[in-house]
């Protein structure tokens, strides 16, 4: 494994409702298995699920991201480019069902320098309840 530092950086829009931006930097762990990338980190009080781990796992255009915390606030989501994809996001309030269809998927991360800039734009129905766009931005430094 090896240490790192991420700049994590989430903007969100929903119908009526100003634009929202989040924007940390924090450290976190990269490795290597079965051709696939993962990098883990632990969130904190600027996300708002302080206390969950979470795994990005890379390969080629796709992104696959894992949170799990002892809050409850547990999740699993794919994004590749014009897929659509369901799960469901467990929060201390219970479970919502959610639906993400990615609008792209671009990943730059060189695994040689392991360093790069991971960007992911999508739109993300949450039970019917809201609808948005969301775009992450991961730089890996």
């Amino acid at each position: 494994m090896k240490d790192i530092t991420l700049k994590i950086v989430g903007k969100q829009q929903f119908e009526d409702v100003e634009e929202d931006s989040m924007e940390f930097i924090t450290e976190g762990q990269l490795y290597e298995r079965n051709g696939s990338i993962y990098i883990v980190y632990d969130e904190t009080k600027v996300s708002g699920m302080e206390g969950c781990k979470t795994t990005i796992k890379l390969q080629d255009q796709s992104v696959k991201m894992r949170r799990i915390g002892k809050l409850g606030f547990n999740t699993e989501l794919y994004f590749e480019t014009g897929k659509r994809f369901n799960s469901y996001y467990e929060t201390p309030y219970g479970p919502m069902g959610i639906e993400v269809f990615t609008n792209y998927v671009k990943n730059n991360f060189d695994p040689d320098t392991c360093k790069g800039t991971i960007d992911v734009q999508y739109h993300i129905s949450m039970d019917g309840i809201a609808e948005g766009r969301n775009k992450l931005t991961i730089d890996v430094m």
